[in-house]
């Protein structure tokens, strides 16, 4: 791995950060020239916002295990994991052949397939909240129909949300513009357990449903306390209100969800992310007296259309990685492994003195330049922004590959001694960078 950076001499972030930007343009001229000639038919060069990053975004040419190959050369350990959803790695053979076995069988079938029925079982046996259950090519729509089922079923129009959520692309809650879908949202605060059980009273009339992850995952890996979520259910049970739990992110740290690990099951849940293999998928479901209602066999059945809902592709993908790739020893597995990982990089930071930390649960994890505890996407963002920054940048020219958020999502290839590597650059970083972190 290349070192950080001889930049520690800079003495305040504006200095630090233009010098790592400096070094990346000069280190990534192949990426600058992807992203101009992207920008020609694409706004910004992009298609999807995170991925975007001043100066300009890398390009990856491919990817083989938990590595990351740039198109100027430079190899990279995967420590992202498509935001959770490449949990098997890249082009994992038990997926790979999945996928084959599906294109020789014809893509688009137009009609019901024999893979579904397979799938779906599966599907229901990992995650018990799931009753009966709908496929749908993302957790974004899985998000959407499971709000809209609480919508069509309540005949109200409420939905409670919390700061710092992120359910999609038509459901982000952490401030600045937003295309968020046109429900009647109320806002509350994540783990404000007294404050929330005032506002689902007050509002109860006009609430159809609360929606969250037990842990916010775009929002900085931060947990939801346990009094928090029987709160949530003890009022939501208690008046008629929808409890949905968004587990698109968060189902792959526990075998069946990280709410039945908790204790507490939702009348609605989605999936999405690794569940289907890598490919394009989601899913929501829950009590069967909610998800009867889309039965096209009954009278007034709910409609939910989808081209792809139940493609072949995703189909196959999806019995793969929950049979072969991400069964239940292997999850038991990769979230003992990034507990360990965590409370050693928390050591780390603990030794050097440096306010800064890591949160999360398993294999899921982010960066903090705060000290003291963190419960709310408030207390995190109280810190230096730009620490995140200088941290994606150190990392990258140490060969590591995290969001420029600071999260990590850890995938089953990776090794001990990838995991020590980046290790080691987290500790060089703390040195290097000590001075700027308080």
């Amino acid at each position: 791995m290349n070192e950080i950076s001889n930049s520690g001499r800079n003495v305040t972030i504006e200095e630090a950060l233009a010098d790592a930007k400096r070094d990346y343009t000069a280190r990534n001229p192949a990426s600058l020239a992807r992203q101009q000639a992207a920008s020609a038919a694409m706004p910004g060069g992009n298609t999807r916002t995170v991925l975007y990053y001043d100066p300009f975004p890398l390009g990856f040419a491919r990817g083989e295990g938990a590595r990351l190959f740039d198109v100027d050369g430079h190899e990279y350990v995967d420590l992202l994991g498509e935001y959770t959803a490449g949990i098997a790695g890249h082009s994992h053979p038990a997926a790979r052949r999945a996928v084959i076995a599906a294109l020789d069988g014809g893509i688009s079938l137009g009609g019901h397939n024999t893979l579904e029925p397979k799938f779906s079982a599966l599907v229901k046996a990992r995650f018990p909240a799931m009753e009966l259950l709908r496929f749908t090519n993302s957790g974004t729509e899985a998000n959407l129909l499971a709000i809209s089922t609480a919508v069509a079923t309540s005949g109200k129009r409420g939905v409670m949300v919390f700061k710092g959520g992120y359910h999609g692309a038509v459901f982000t809650f952490s401030g600045g513009a937003n295309i968020n879908a046109p429900f009647d949202y109320v806002l509350a605060g994540y783990n404000d357990t007294a404050g929330t059980r005032a506002l689902i009273a007050d509002n109860a009339e006009k609430l159809a449903a609360v929606i969250l992850e037990p842990m916010l995952g775009g929002g900085g890996c931060i947990p939801a306390t346990p009094e928090f979520l029987a709160m949530l259910r003890e009022e939501t049970a208690k008046r008629g209100i929808t409890l949905i739990f968004d587990e698109v992110m968060t189902s792959r740290l526990a075998v069946h969800g990280l709410g039945e690990a908790r204790g507490i099951r939702p009348d609605l849940m989605t999936l999405g992310k690794y569940v289907g293999g890598g490919m394009s998928f989601g899913a929501f479901g829950g009590k069967e007296a909610l998800m009867a209602r889309f039965d096209p066999s009954r009278e007034g059945a709910l409609p939910h259309a989808g081209t792809f809902n139940n493609n072949v592709l995703t189909m196959s993908a999806g019995i793969a990685a929950l049979t072969e790739i991400y069964t239940e020893e292997a999850a038991k597995t990769l979230n003992a492994r990034g507990e360990k990982l965590r409370a050693r990089l928390n050591e780390s930071a603990k030794r050097s003195g440096a306010a800064v930390q890591w949160t999360g649960i398993g294999s899921m994890m982010a960066f903090h330049p705060v000290a003291g505890e963190i419960t709310t996407p408030e207390q995190s963002n109280a810190g230096e922004a730009r620490i995140r920054e200088l941290l994606f940048f150190d990392l990258l020219r140490a060969g590591f590959w995290i969001a420029r958020r600071g999260m990590i999502a850890m995938s089953l290839p990776l090794t001990d001694a990838d995991l020590d590597a980046f290790a080691a650059a987290f500790d060089e970083f703390l040195s290097v960078r000590r001075p700027l972190l308080g």
